[in-house]
């Protein structure tokens, strides 16, 4: 059994709230992963359209402020509905180059109505079907001003060559309950999805790999003041307060040691690749194993509600 599996992590910048224009980079990454011979693609969190930068900046908390209302319609009118077929294209492609994709979205749900939005991590298998998505559980901070509360029904696993792969929404993976849900479905791949920056993955993403195991991939964006497009709305307010950099990357690799495979790489676009050995883990798991023989399920078990929530339901 070949028990290798070559990875790209994406680590770019997206053409900030425009839809369209980042899905040709996404499109674009994925063709070059695929010349690459990569059999999985890993996309940062938010990626399509972005991240909603604009709250730390023009005073995202206040009240009947044009410039959030406004910006938060554009945010929404570039999000991503899945029922309406606005990641056709990339399944065609993982289809026909067989690879596999973790890729991070504002989800725009007809299930919710179609109006709220979601930090959505969504699984497309080497057969381009859309086979999982997990809308994030807890918005962070800020985030839940634009964002809205997922549900469980994401939390799943899928089998990838010799691996077993799931993953998470950035500070998600802080939460031991989420990452237990997968590490008892047998993941021994954690996808770590991030909008940017090393101070979140660098020490999260060794801490999981040793907890769990497993091999841990986390993916950052990038995002820099020069990145705003022209035609933002308020780019001007946005623009005031902004730093030269928002999001510096960070992508990096842990094995299930713990150690690092590759390090945080900083303020560099473009894919970064790598080819593991799923044996590894099986190396790691002989003295220590989260939900295997180092667990007591007598003693603590863990209750996982992965029905898709919806307001409405039609008989």
């Amino acid at each position: 059994m070949n028990t290798s599996l070559k990875i790209a992590m994406a680590q770019i910048a997206p053409v900030w709230l425009d839809k369209s224009a980042t899905l040709l980079k996404i499109e674009n990454s994925i063709q070059e992963a695929a010349k690459e011979n990569c059999e999985l693609i890993v996309f940062g969190e938010a990626l399509l359209p972005g991240y909603p930068f604009w709250l730390a900046l023009t005073g995202g908390a206040e009240w009947d402020k044009k410039v959030n209302k406004e910006l938060h319609a554009h945010y929404v009118n570039n999000s991503i509905c899945i029922e309406k077929g606005e990641l056709d294209a990339v399944c065609q492609l993982a289809k026909q180059h067989k690879i596999a994709i973790y890729l991070g979205i504002m989800e725009r749900p007809i299930d919710r109505g179609g109006h709220s939005i979601y930090a959505s991590l969504v699984y497309i298998n080497e057969q381009g079907d859309v086979k999982s998505v997990h809308r994030k559980l807890q918005p962070t901070y800020d985030e839940r001003l634009t964002w809205s509360p997922g549900d469980g029904n994401g939390l799943q696993v899928h089998p990838l060559k010799a691996f077993t792969v799931g993953g998470l929404n950035c500070w998600e993976n802080w939460m031991p309950l989420p990452r237990t849900a997968l590490y008892g479905q047998g993941e021994n791949l954690h996808i770590a999805v991030w909008p940017g920056s090393d101070h979140n993955t660098k020490d999260i993403t060794r801490f999981i790999a040793r907890e769990s195991r497993s091999f841990v991939v986390s993916v950052s964006s990038l995002m820099f003041k020069t990145d705003f497009p022209e035609n933002t709305p308020h780019l001007d307010a946005i623009l005031k307060n902004a730093p030269d950099t928002l999001a510096n990357g960070g992508s990096c690799m842990a094995g299930p040691d713990g150690e690092w495979i590759i390090e945080p790489v900083l303020n560099k676009e473009g894919l970064i690749i790598k080819t593991i050995d799923f044996n590894r883990v099986l190396e790691e798991r002989q003295n220590f194993d989260v939900v295997g023989h180092y667990s007591r399920p007598d003693v603590t078990k863990l209750t996982v509600n992965t029905e898709r929530q919806t307001t409405v339901e039609i008989k």
